[in-house]
């Protein structure tokens, strides 16, 4: 009998990739666990989050459409869930309370740090190209390391950015993406731009350090045409898929009880689905 459960709740929820890493680490660690997708209809989230309490899971991780809309169904929310205003996982406490937690920061910057450890890509303006809920978790994770210059199509989002964040975040007009480049050690396109079946990112490269780190959270394609042009004129770049794979570790480890590695087999297994 599995002693162990925890799955990814959404609507719709058969696009998941969820199940395949963690079901890789289950089987890599040789844990008696399961981990599966569960569709939850907006409609019943409460009912769902409330049987949570007491169906012996250990707990769940969260996409859309109910990151937002679980923060008021949880007991205790963690800070960095508070500042992005979103929980991506939950764990079950003892008790039966839950807390909420947002692992898309730390995913985030693992994934740099490991995609590229010999780059400072802390050492100048980072710019961040939009401003959905991506961008919130990329722009909490860098606000602290120094100034974050964020471009959006919609001034008004880009604007929410800097209240939220404070005085390290700069809003920039979309039209001057290619200008706020200038002496930056980071960009990060956290648009759709670029997306297999979405138009291309429209960016000039030519003011941007070679030294600058190129990062798009885009993983399908995972070589987007931005990194495929970054590294024609020798830019350092990282993919997306790694921070989908490193934001699920802080979730494994709370419910099954080992800290997972991203590994180059595991990457492979994710991309063959």
């Amino acid at each position: 009998m599995t002693t162990l459960r925890a799955g990814v709740i959404g609507w719709p929820i058969a696009h998941s990739k969820s199940p395949v890493l963690h079901g890789y680490w289950l089987r890599h660690y040789g844990i008696d666990g399961s981990y599966e997708r569960i569709p939850v209809e907006p409609g019943t989230l409460p009912a769902f989050i409330a049987d949570l309490r007491t169906n012996g899971m250990r707990g769940v991780n969260v996409t859309l459409p109910h990151k937002v809309a679980v923060m008021d169904l949880v007991d205790d929310v963690a800070p960095e869930a508070q500042a992005i205003g979103a929980v991506n996982t939950i764990v079950v406490q003892p008790g039966g309370r839950l807390r909420g937690s947002n692992t898309d920061a730390f995913g985030f910057l693992e994934n740099l740090k490991s995609g590229a450890p010999d780059t400072n890509f802390f050492s100048g303006p980072m710019v961040v190209l939009g401003a959905g809920g991506a961008a919130r978790a990329v722009v909490h994770a860098l606000a602290e390391f120094g100034t974050v210059r964020i471009a959006n199509r919609d001034p008004a989002k880009s604007q929410w950015f800097v209240e939220r964040f404070g005085r390290n975040v700069k809003a920039v007009p979309w039209e001057q993406r290619a200008e706020a480049l200038r002496g930056a050690s980071l960009l990060v396109n956290t648009t759709s731009l670029g997306m297999s079946g979405h138009p291309p990112l429209d960016i000039a490269l030519d003011a941007l350090p070679v030294r600058a780190l190129v990062h798009d959270i885009v993983y399908a394609p995972l070589e987007t045409d931005l990194l495929r042009r970054a590294m024609a004129r020798g830019n350092p770049v990282v993919d997306g898929l790694g921070m989908l794979l490193h934001q699920a570790r802080p979730g494994f480890s709370a419910w099954f009880g080992r800290d997972p590695e991203v590994t180059p087999e595991l990457r492979a297994a994710v991309l063959a689905t």
